[in-house]
């Protein structure tokens, strides 16, 4: 194979490479900027606001509570700690901290007891609005990740198109076409 065979290979390799990476980095910061996007306008709507930080009891002090308090829930990461700082306190404290399915069976054994069944819907309603904030967070945090890759990525398509456009360069201006691995010979 001649140095400029070898080139234009090695080029074309380079420049197939860097779109390929153009094209996840594109799609992974357009991916990123829809999470956020869409975790923001859906946290929005919902008006979940942390306490302010004087209403804060002792045991809702946690460190991303108290950062965040007053404010609304608008990221996952805010989301994460509502659901998990501040709802899951709430929900520890009823039923003496047995979840929802089993106290929804205690409920079911024992129709009559209206402390049961009011417990029961409170976890319910409780477990599930952690659970949405929870799938929020996750959800933002793909995005996170996404964004954070994508710079990379698109480094990387620059840098392999700069090596194969270099390759390129290299196979048609130079005039050696000697093969690679002959004696006596220098490629260039």
């Amino acid at each position: 194979m001649t140095r400029r065979a070898l080139d234009l290979l090695g080029g074309a390799i380079c420049l197939l490479l860097a779109i390929v990476l153009l094209v996840v980095g594109l799609k992974a910061n357009s991916l990123g900027d829809f999470a956020h996007d869409n975790v923001r306008q859906n946290l929005e709507e919902q008006k979940i606001f942390f306490p302010k930080e004087s209403e804060l009891q002792a045991a809702e002090r946690s460190t991303d509570v108290v950062k965040n308090a007053g404010k609304q829930v608008l990221t996952g990461s805010q989301a994460e700690a509502y659901a998990n700082d501040f709802i899951a306190v709430h929900l520890s404290h009823i039923a003496g901290g047995k979840t929802y399915s089993e106290v929804s069976a205690a409920a079911q054994a024992d129709p009559t007891d209206t402390k049961l069944a009011g417990q029961a819907q409170t976890l319910f309603r409780g477990e599930t609005l952690r659970g949405l904030l929870l799938e929020a967070y996750a959800f933002g945090k793909m995005g996170d990740e996404a964004s954070a890759i994508a710079p990379w990525l698109l480094g990387g398509a620059v840098l392999l198109a700069l090596l194969g456009l270099g390759g390129l360069l290299h196979a048609f201006t130079h005039a050696d076409r000697h093969r690679v691995g002959d004696t006596g010979t220098t490629a260039i």
